[in-house]
């Protein structure tokens, strides 16, 4: 335990000057916590690095249970299965094909295919937790995929750790595994909300409550003979809750799983053997062959198999592309995998150490491709490399054809239903435009027409018949979402959403009629003012002129 304190003050002592760079000069993070990594390596033993890395993984992969909400991802459940298990069969076999191409022993080539296959729930979802919150559908594809990935790990995990492929040792650890994730859900259906109200709303009792839970856990699958992060990953099934009803709970997991995301980073940089020489330059080049062809289907053949699967589904491109870029990566689970299987002394220090090279490089890389995802995207689209596909709107939304003089309303949220509302008390046509798969069916029940679909996509504009509309009104904040429908061929008026004055000034420069300001516009307000457009109470001249005074009386915002 000593050992494993001083790994975590070296980690810290040196990760932390390479935040305070990172954030003075807005970097990103991964990759200077995996450079600072490469550093503390030189000083901590590698049994202390594999033990630390080995219960940080565990505690992430709690973090992940516990946010994990089936209910946001049931929508597109059935299309992430498809993607998930396409995308492990074909990119597994190759990357155990090529293994065993270079000369990789089959029982060893087994774990590169592992390796190549998942993809990590830390940082896929992390890079695209903005997407998951907001309920686009390329986050919750992204989340639902790496939730299925995750299951596959654990059910390698159980049988990795039968440490034999006869039937009965095997069988033993599944059940054991399937009866703790059982446990779990019925803990979770149970007790979880007798625990909140014995807790008597102190977020302190509840986090004692939780971490206790975590260690019954990880505890029982110690006794049952299973790996812990299987134990861990259960524990987090087991108090998953609404995180608005539980906010103080929540935070505080958040802020533990910050801390070993940390951990989990710089553990990665330290377990790379730099330099990557062995003792002879064959050595060395099979270790290098072998990351560079992780790294190339990790980062390319991984993406490119499952945005393929998407569009076969009917996704269109856009949330198909940027959906797939959130699997670029190494998963935690292919890492604890590797880590158990050199333990048991299944996989020799060179694969051993090539994998983890490849996790730390696909990391990165993972990093930088979520920052320019758009501009990939682009790249894609403009040389003609991705198929348009209309399936999934065709399938999913319901316009009557003769739709005609009506209000785009862009986003099903509070703001959204009082427009829809306003409309129909006006007897106004208007169709609505939704991304969120949550919303999917009270857009169905009660709205007369939607399009579900990307904004930013060209079909969902012409599925909305916006050519023949008279008004646009996004009630959306997204600056990327509100540009898009400035740029739209469309003659009538354009009303935006933006988070403060600032940027709506700069919305009603670039031709917006009227921009929604949160703190400055409730939602009845906004019906008023659309209500006395569409009455023809005001001019649009007079619309646009009342809110740039009333914008320019407003402080402007930082």
């Amino acid at each position: 335990m000593t050992d494993l304190l001083t790994a975590v003050a070296i980690i810290f002592i040196i990760a932390g000057p390479f935040l305070l760079v990172g954030n003075r000069l807005e970097l990103p993070t991964i990759p200077l916590l995996i450079v600072a990594g490469i550093i503390a390596g030189l000083f901590i033993d590698v049994p202390e690095l594999l033990e630390l890395a080995q219960y940080g993984i565990a505690l992430l992969v709690f973090t992940f249970g516990v946010r994990i909400q089936f209910s946001t991802v049931r929508t597109v459940l059935a299309d992430s299965e498809l993607a998930a298990l396409g995308q492990v069969l074909v990119v597994g076999s190759l990357g155990v094909g090529f293994g065993m191409a270079i000369g990789v022993p089959a029982e060893e080539a087994l774990y590169l295919g592992v390796a190549g296959a998942l993809s990590s729930t830390i940082v896929g979802t992390a890079l695209f937790e903005r997407e998951i919150r907001r309920g686009l559908v390329r986050g919750r594809l992204a989340e639902s995929i790496h939730l299925v990935q995750d299951l596959l790990a654990i059910g390698f995990l159980l049988v990795l750790g039968a440490g034999t492929l006869e039937a009965d040792p095997i069988a033993t650890q599944l059940g054991y595994g399937l009866t703790m994730l059982v446990v779990a859900a019925l803990i979770n259906r149970h007790l979880f909300d007798m625990m909140g109200r014995l807790a008597s709303d102190s977020d302190e009792l509840m986090i004692v409550g939780v971490v206790s839970m975590l260690v019954l856990f990880i505890g029982a699958s110690e006794l049952a003979g299973i790996p812990f992060v299987v134990g861990a990953f259960a524990a987090g099934l087991a108090v998953r809750h609404d995180p608005v009803e539980y906010l103080g709970l929540f935070n505080g997991l958040q802020s533990i799983r910050d801390f070993f995301v940390a951990i989990f980073f710089v553990t990665i940089g330290a377990l790379i053997a730099l330099p990557v020489v062995d003792i002879t330059w064959a050595a060395t080049g099979e270790k290098l062959l072998i990351a560079a062809g992780l790294v190339f289907l990790t980062a390319v053949v991984k993406p490119a198999v499952t945005i393929a699967i998407l569009l076969y589904k009917g996704y269109e491109r856009r949330s198909a592309t940027l959906a797939s870029l959130s699997l670029d990566q190494v998963s935690e689970f292919a890492l604890i995998i590797a880590i158990e299987a050199f333990l048991l002394g299944y996989l020799t220090d060179a694969y051993f150490d090539a994998i983890i090279f490849a996790a730390a490089v696909t990391m990165i890389t993972s990093s930088l491709t979520q920052r320019y995802d758009e501009q990939l995207y682009r790249f894609l689209r403009d040389r003609g490399l991705l198929s348009e596909a209309h399936g999934k709107i065709d399938e999913l939304s319901d316009v009557p054809a003769d739709r005609t003089d009506h209000v785009v309303v862009v986003g099903y949220g509070r703001h959204g239903r009082r427009v829809v509302e306003a409309c129909e008390s006006a007897d106004q046509p208007y169709v609505v435009i939704e991304n969120d798969p949550v919303r999917y069916d009270e857009v169905r029940m009660e709205c007369e027409a939607y399009v579900f679909g990307d904004a930013m996509e060209r079909y969902t504009w012409t599925k909305a018949n916006v050519a023949d509309a008279t008004v646009i009104v996004s009630t959306v904040d997204s600056e990327p979402v509100s540009m898009r429908q400035l740029r739209l061929d469309f003659g009538g008026d354009v009303i935006l959403r933006a988070r403060d004055s600032a940027t709506a000034l700069d919305l009603l420069d670039d031709g917006a009629r009227y921009v929604i300001v949160s703190d400055l516009l409730a939602g009845r307000q906004l019906v008023e003012q659309l209500d006395a457009l569409l009455t023809g109470e005001v001019t649009p001249e007079e619309f646009r002129t009342r809110q740039i005074d009333q914008l320019r009386r407003a402080p402007v915002e930082s």
